[in-house]
Formats: C-alpha cells, sequence, structure tokens
C-alpha cells in the first residue's frame, strides 16, 4: 500500500464523512448541549464503530449481510428502531442550555458513558456502513500484499478522520448555540432531530443491492 493510495483514500473518506449522517448530527448536537471537550465522549464511541465495521468487513461480515436478507433485515430495523428513538428525543426537546452540563468537572460519568453509547450504538446498527466498507475497502487493498496490515492502516485513517471531521461538528453546534442562545439550542435540537428520523425513515426503505 503505497502513500498515494492512503492520500487517495483519506481524501474520498473525508467527503463520506463529511456529507450529514447519523454520528456527525449527533457530534453537533452534543458539542451544542455539553461544549466540544465533552462531545469527544460521543465521538470516541463512533471511532470505536469505524474498528468493529472494517475488522468486521475485513472477516466477511460485510459479505454476509450483503448476502443475508434475514440477518440484514434484523440489523437495519435495530437501527431504524434507535435512530427514531434519538431523533423523537431532540424533537421533544425544550433547548435547556445547562452550563453545569457543558462544565469539564461534577458528576458527568453517566452523561459521558451515554453520549458513547448513542453514537456507538447508532453506527455499528447500520447496516449500511457495513455494506459501503465492503464496496469500498478492497478498491484499495492490495490482493497481493498480506491484508490484516492493509486494513489496519486504512481503519486508522478512516478513524481518525471520522474524529477530526465530527469534532468540527461540535464546534460548528458550540459555536451556533452560543451565538443563538436558548433558541438557537432549540432549532438545532429540532433540526437534527428531524434529519435523524428521515435518516431513520431512508435506512427503513433502504435494500440490499442484490436484492
Amino acid at each position: 500500500m503505497t502513500a498515494m493510495t492512503i492520500l487517495a483514500f483519506a481524501l474520498v473518506a473525508a467527503i463520506g464523512i463529511a456529507t450529514p449522517g447519523p454520528t456527525v448530527l449527533l457530534a453537533m448536537t452534543n458539542g451544542s448541549r455539553f461544549g466540544p471537550r465533552r462531545a469527544c465522549a460521543g465521538m470516541m464511541g463512533a471511532v470505536l464503530s469505524d474498528f468493529i465495521l472494517i475488522g468486521a468487513v475485513a472477516l466477511g461480515l460485510g459479505a454476509v449481510l450483503a448476502a443475508s436478507e434475514f440477518w440484514f433485515g434484523v440489523l437495519k430495523w435495530i437501527g431504524v428502531g434507535y435512530l427514531t428513538f434519538l431523533g423523537a428525543m431532540l424533537l421533544r426537546s425544550k433547548g435547556t442550555l445547562d452550563e453545569s452540563l457543558r462544565s469539564a468537572s461534577g458528576g458527568m460519568s453517566g452523561t459521558t458513558r451515554s453520549l458513547f453509547l448513542k453514537s456507538f450504538l447508532v453506527a455499528v446498527t447500520n447496516p449500511k456502513g457495513y455494506l459501503f466498507f465492503t464496496a469500498f475497502l478492497p478498491q484499495f487493498i492490495n490482493p497481493a500484499a498480506p491484508q490484516p496490515q492493509q486494513y489496519a492502516a486504512l481503519a486508522v485513517v478512516f478513524a481518525s478522520m471520522d474524529f477530526m471531521i465530527m469534532f468540527g461538528y461540535a464546534l460548528l453546534g458550540s459555536r451556533a448555540v452560543g451565538m443563538l442562545r436558548k433558541s438557537g439550542a432549540l432549532w438545532l435540537d429540532r433540526t437534527c432531530g428531524g434529519v435523524l428520523l428521515v435518516l431513520a425513515g431512508s435506512l427503513a426503505f433502504y435494500r440490499r443491492a442484490s436484492s
């Protein structure tokens, strides 16, 4: 695997990651509510899912989902249900900004765990991620060279790009709410909640390419 291959992969991955999806929307919402530093907990959940998805694809799980209507459907409907739940919760939000939540101290272990799990579960239950990596990653893999090291390198690059872009969205959410105050928090929560519901609907109608 050459440096040019890594660079090409990073550029294409950045475009795909920057396109608003569930994890970047959660990063923006978490940044607006808790600040970018606290939002890093959610980003780490998404990063962990990157490694799990790419590892699963390297082991052949993506091909299994592409071939199995049953397991594809199971994973898909879990993802639809969780996205719907998160979207509905954001739509019900009152847009309250609690500065104690945005501080780095004091009783935040539960919230940190919650932010981590939300982003992790959103990403790891999305079958589109497995199918995307199944189709995308082999284009950058040299079949004549040992593949585990190549998949590991691509996973590190993708996870790094994912974290940086999500952090940018968290900063954007924090700055937007800082300027608009409570009305901004309400507007951002409702918008992100609506988009998550749209994404849930899109996932519900998503079908395997082979079907």
